[in-house]
């Protein structure tokens, strides 16, 4: 992703504005919402494999919805929000 003088812009770093699609799984509806990355986990984040189970896997992201929500999402669910 690039910025508004062609550089080169890391979306994902603490502090950056994202934007992430949430989906309600009793609902099935999705929304999207916007916030603030407050935290990144990159030295947490484990193979699914090695911890002989594919559920609750650790998120590298954790992200403060503008609604107050705090939620976890890995790079591939993010954009920018700027």
């Amino acid at each position: 992703m690039t910025d508004k003088n062609g550089k080169s812009k890391d979306v994902t770093a603490v502090g950056s504005r994202v934007r992430i699609t949430v989906s309600d799984s009793d609902t099935d509806v999705s929304v999207t919402c916007t916030g603030v990355v407050i935290e990144d986990y990159e030295d947490m984040v484990i193979d699914r494999g090695s911890v002989g189970r594919n559920w609750a896997p650790v998120h590298r992201w954790a992200i403060a919805l503008d609604d107050g929500r705090l939620i976890f999402a890995n790079d591939d669910d993010l954009t920018s929000a700027d």
